[in-house]
C-alpha cells in the first residue's frame, strides 16, 4: 500500500463535501500538473491519503481512500490529464497544520514541507504514521 496527500482549497472542495459523497467518492479532477498526474497514475485501489485544506487552514483534516484507479479526467478536453476517485474514510481528531509539520523533525523531508504547492503528493510510511499520531489517530 502507498500513501498520498490530496490538497484542496476548502472554498472549492472541502472535507465536508468529500464526506457527503459517501462510499461512491468523488473524482479528483482538475489537476493540471504532470508530476501530480503521474502520482495519480501510480495509485492503486485501497491506497490511503491525507485530505489537506490548502490556503484556508493549511491543515490535514481527514483520511481518504483511492476507490478507482487513474482514468481520463472528465473535466479535461485534453486526453493527457487523468484522475482517480477517492472517498472519505475518517476525520482526524486534531487537524495537523503545515506549521506543525514544519516543526516535527520526522517530517523534515516530507514533500508538503518542501513543496507545499504540489496538489497531489506521495507520503512515506514513516510520515504517514507520524502525521496520524499528531492527528490523534
Amino acid at each position: 500500500m502507498n500513501y498520498w496527500l490530496f490538497k484542496s482549497e476548502p472554498d472549492t472542495w472541502s472535507w465536508d463535501q468529500q464526506v457527503a459523497k459517501g462510499e461512491e467518492g468523488e473524482e479528483w479532477g482538475g489537476v493540471r500538473n504532470y508530476q501530480a498526474r503521474n502520482f495519480m497514475r501510480a495509485m492503486k485501489v485501497g491506497d490511503l491519503g491525507f485530505f489537506y485544506h490548502s490556503n484556508i487552514g493549511k491543515e490535514v483534516v481527514g483520511i481518504v481512500e483511492v476507490c478507482r484507479e487513474s482514468e481520463p479526467d472528465s473535466t479535461a478536453d485534453d486526453p493527457r490529464w487523468d484522475c482517480v476517485m477517492i472517498r472519505a474514510v475518517e476525520p482526524v481528531v486534531r487537524p495537523v497544520t503545515l506549521e506543525d509539520c514544519k516543526t516535527e523533525p520526522a517530517l523534515k523531508d516530507m514533500v508538503l514541507v518542501n513543496n507545499s504547492r504540489l496538489s497531489v503528493q506521495p507520503v512515506t510510511e514513516t510520515e504517514w504514521k507520524t502525521v496520524r499520531k499528531m492527528a490523534g489517530l
